[in-house]
């Protein structure tokens, strides 16, 4: 079947500098491209303002391609499609994005149609009303009862480490202003979360209430041990307090090592020896310690290899080819 016979195409228009951006990371979504593609493009076209959109493949391997090639034939000035070598992860797709995109406000939304385009003009609307960052907050959220549970853990770790109160950090439906874009993008972060770097750079930061539906098609590329990463990530690239933390906890520890020896000493000046006793203790003491400075050597590993990571300065992404809207940059 052809697949452009599921776009809707859009008339061409004049090369205009867009003033909205959207950004959208792919992976295998092929099921939710074309009702994607429709439902956005008549959000767009009802702003009465120029605009572009920037699809990233993220090294798909169904039919993603060849969707996102004919959406770009239909639309040649409106869409850019942005081909990665490989599957490089959604933040990197992002960045892809962001380096490509040339509007004064960029919004970013995932394919898989779980946050409705047609929430996007309440993003715009909140953005213009002076904010630098604008983010989609899933108030009745149509996932997993485990999924709901982490990601809420998530949020609260990521408002305390940024220092902003925020809701919903892991929603896609965001909404930030050019020079945000700029900053994020200048960072070049291996292992950058977006929303959560982005917010850090805000003045102004606003949260409006989206709507979150059941996916439609195509299957979830966020589990669990996905969301663990993530908030390991996080925690490395925001904030020392977990390293200083390892610190505050040797000393107590080596407190409690002298009160515990001091009343070993104690107790065997009153009682005498008790070899049977004392054995369990020492061994629980021990067992203890051990778990500590597993968990110590974790936490600084995890630090070691994000510093790793950035000082090999390899690059984030690899572009394959650029397809639609002007001519592409310089590759990167």
């Amino acid at each position: 079947m052809n697949s452009s016979a599921k776009v809707s195409p859009v008339e061409s228009a004049p090369a205009l500098q867009p003033e909205v951006s959207v950004v959208i990371p792919v992976y295998n979504e092929a099921a939710n491209l074309a009702p994607l593609w429709e439902r956005l493009s008549r959000v767009m076209e009802s702003l009465g303002r120029p605009w572009e959109v920037v699809f990233v493949d993220d090294g798909s391997t169904d039919r993603s391609p060849e969707i996102l090639r004919a959406i770009a034939g239909a639309a040649w000035l409106r869409v850019r499609v942005v081909e990665l070598a490989r599957n490089f992860g959604q933040h990197a797709a992002l960045l892809a994005g962001f380096r490509r995109c040339r509007g004064e406000m960029v919004v970013t939304l995932d394919a898989d149609l779980q946050n409705p385009p047609e929430e996007i003009p309440k993003l715009l609307a909140a953005l213009e009303a002076g904010n630098d960052v604008v983010g989609g907050w899933r108030e009745e959220r149509q996932d997993p009862l485990l999924r709901r549970v982490a990601s809420r853990l998530h949020n609260r770790v990521t408002s305390a480490i940024v220092g902003v109160r925020m809701n919903d950090y892991g929603c896609m439906l965001r909404a930030y202003r050019r020079q945000i874009v700029d900053t994020v993008v200048q960072c070049d972060e291996k292992a950058a979360f977006i929303p959560a770097l982005a917010t850090s750079f805000a003045g102004r930061v606003a949260e409006v209430p989206v709507v979150h539906q059941r996916r439609a098609g195509g299957a979830s590329k966020y589990n669990f041990l996905r969301l663990l990463n993530l908030s390991l990530n996080l925690i490395t690239g925001f904030s020392l307090a977990p390293i200083q933390a390892l610190s505050v906890a040797g000393l107590a520890v080596f407190a409690l090592d002298v009160l515990l020896a001091l009343a070993l000493l104690a107790h065997r000046i009153i009682y005498g020896p008790q070899e049977e006793g004392a054995l369990w203790v020492l061994f629980a003491v021990l067992f203890l310690f051990i778990s500590f400075i597993l968990l110590a050597l974790g936490l600084i590993g995890e630090y070691i290899g994000r510093i790793y990571q950035e000082v090999r300065r390899r690059p984030t992404y690899l572009v394959r080819t650029v397809y639609g809207g002007e001519p592409p940059p310089p590759a990167d």
